[in-house]
């Protein structure tokens, strides 16, 4: 599947997973053309990932999309059960640093879900083509890379009908995994472990309604000693899978019989002779990396080309997701002249400590055993309170208010210093103020007579005890002379 060439792209992003389909829908919602190249023929069909995050939720439904994924998702809380067997009732519930839908509703407009990622991915996908400046093509490789001051040229060879050509782009997004032709082409190293184990999922469909019950948890630790592992949902229908970390001298999931892994799954479980429907095996490798940058000149990496994670606390695909979201508005202003090129130096400042962290976690043994409290931090990457307000006879949520350039949020007592929204020309970057209430503008750390700056990722950038005086000419000056390296 792929799009007609549209136009000549600016951006080339490798990859068309969900690092690379976010990069690419937040360059064409700013009008960058991009096209996003896949060596495979089409998305992958395997569930993959599972946990979508809060702040990953936040992005899909400022996509509109939120609806869309809940109706993949399993209907689950985003914790852990460690149980001898599903049906044995007895167990205790872990925390996996996702909040509970309680627990959410204070902090978040959505919470997390438990989709699979190859029901994701087909939404990105389907958002991303339907913007007029971007186009996607699979069976399109990336075999050569060189840049310069001014531009990236890149070679992509043929694995279809399309001819092989060279494209000229401002900037080069690699998106393209654990084992990236970006960052091998660009001479980026990786370092940390790679072999610390290897992870196998058989993945089946059963009908197991009655079993869990109202034990409806994101996965289950099995205990039993003939079934040790992990069960878990991959979708709202009887589509499951079950997984464990294979250590030498066991028995290999991807050699069983269709039977044996049948029996297997029938132990942990905790029902024999229920039915089972073997749909196929799969292996992943645990590593716990990161690349030596996330940037050499014109070329950026996101996701598994820049930090390899295991699948413990299932911070991989939301890590990817945000990097390109950052990355994706950050090439974007930059390109529209609304920034110089000063911005995208924040883009590994800003993400590089995420990405640490989440290696970090993922390497160790009991990385997935963290409370909301823990990982939340790390997964809402300091973006500004939630709170509900009435706005325009509706009620949103204060980020709902954020604008594609700069928000201002001002006080109750700002209001005749506070300029009317601005969108300015093509050329210079939209600033919108927002006048807050008293109980939303101290919940977001606002003076009455004072403002709060942000970018449109809802990270604070500026906040003045008092708001500068009006027109908003007047504020853009103000913003220049305070942070002239960002805008």
């Amino acid at each position: 599947m792929s799009n007609r060439q549209r136009s000549t792209p600016r951006v080339l992003v490798v990859g068309a997973g969900p690092a690379g389909l976010t990069a690419g829908i937040m360059l064409a919602r700013y009008g960058i053309s991009v096209l996003v190249v896949e060596k495979r023929s089409q998305i992958s069909a395997l569930p993959r990932a599972v946990a979508i995050s809060t702040r990953t939720m936040e992005i899909v439904r400022s996509w509109g999309l939120e609806q869309a994924v809940r109706a993949g998702a399993a209907d689950v809380e985003p914790c852990g059960w460690v149980t001898p067997t599903l049906v044995s009732g007895e167990g205790s519930v872990i925390p996996l640093g996702h909040p509970t839908t309680a627990e959410a509703a204070g902090i978040s407009p959505t919470r997390p879900a438990w989709a699979p990622q190859n029901h994701l991915e087909p939404l990105l996908l389907d958002l991303l083509i339907r913007h007029p400046c971007a186009d996607v093509w699979f069976d399109s490789e990336l075999v050569g890379l060189e840049q310069d001051d001014h531009a990236v040229r890149a070679r992509l060879g043929n694995r279809g009908a399309r001819p092989a050509r060279e494209l000229r782009v401002d900037f080069v997004i690699g998106a393209d995994g654990a084992h990236s032709s970006v960052r091998s082409l660009a001479g980026i190293a990786m370092r940390g472990p790679d072999d610390l184990a290897e992870y196998q999922s058989v993945h089946f469909r059963a009908d197991l309604a009655a079993v869990v019950a109202e034990r409806r948890y994101g996965l289950s630790v099995i205990t039993h000693p003939g079934a040790a592992g992990v069960l878990t949902p991959k979708g709202p229908g009887d589509r499951w899978a079950y997984a464990r970390e294979w250590r030498p001298g066991q028995e290999r999931l991807d050699q069983c019989s269709a039977n044996r892994l049948t029996e297997l799954i029938a132990t942990a479980v905790g029902v024999p002779g229920i039915a089972i429907g073997i749909d196929g095996v799969s292996t992943f490798s645990f590593a716990a990396q990161l690349a030596d940058r996330y940037r050499k000149g014109r070329v950026f990496l996101v996701g598994d080309a820049a930090h390899r994670m295991t699948p413990r606390g299932g911070t991989g695909m939301n890590t990817a997701i945000h990097d390109a979201y950052d990355l994706g508005w950050k090439l974007a202003w930059t390109l529209r002249g609304w920034a110089p090129s000063a911005l995208l130096d924040s883009y590994e400042a800003e993400r590089r400590p995420i990405g640490e962290h989440n290696v970090a976690r993922s390497g160790s043994p009991n990385g997935a055993r963290q409370t909301a409290a823990e990982a939340l931090p790390y997964d809402l990457n300091g973006r500004i309170a939630h709170r509900w307000v009435t706005w325009d006879d509706r009620l949103v949520s204060t980020l709902d208010l954020i604008g594609v350039g700069l928000t201002v949020f001002c006080g109750p007592d700002s209001g005749e210093l506070a300029p009317p929204d601005y969108a300015g020309s093509d050329d210079q970057l939209p600033l919108v103020c927002q006048v807050l209430d008293d109980k939303t503008a101290n919940a977001l750390d606002i003076e009455h007579s004072g403002a709060l700056v942000v970018g449109p990722d809802g990270r604070p950038l500026l906040n003045w005890p008092r708001l500068p005086s009006h027109p908003s000419t007047k504020l853009r000056s103000a913003l220049a002379a305070t942070r002239p390296q960002i805008w």
